[in-house]
């Protein structure tokens, strides 16, 4: 079984800025795609950012130049650069990674990292 650990969040005031990090416990053939997703409060969870194994980037309308998604060197890593944070930033953010190495293509998340934006 594939872990995902999240790292990076915490308490930033307004205007600041955070980088979330997501690590694999063991290597990961065959990656279709890796993305964050979020959930704040009483909200459903939503995609934040993603990134395919060509290296196209999808980002929702509501982070779009503000957030940046990036691989990392390691085989499976990967980062979103957060800046000018708003208070709406607020939510547990989940990375996932996509794989169909030897079946049909299947998703592993992480436990989340909570960041919350607050003066």
């Amino acid at each position: 079984q594939v872990q995902l650990v999240e790292s990076g969040g915490g308490l930033v005031q307004p205007g600041g800025s955070l980088r979330l990090s997501c690590a694999a416990s063991r290597s990961i053939s065959s990656i279709v795609a890796m993305g964050w997703y979020r959930q704040a409060p009483g909200k459903q969870r939503e995609l934040v950012a993603s990134i395919t194994s060509t290296g196209s980037t999808d980002y929702a309308d509501s982070v779009k130049g503000r957030f940046t998604i990036s691989r990392g060197n390691a085989e499976i890593s990967m980062y979103l650069q957060m800046d000018s944070l708003k208070p709406e930033d607020t939510a547990v953010y989940y990375c996932h990674v996509d794989t169909d190495w030897l079946g049909p293509r299947r998703r592993y998340w992480g436990q989340g990292t909570l960041v919350t934006v607050s003066a």
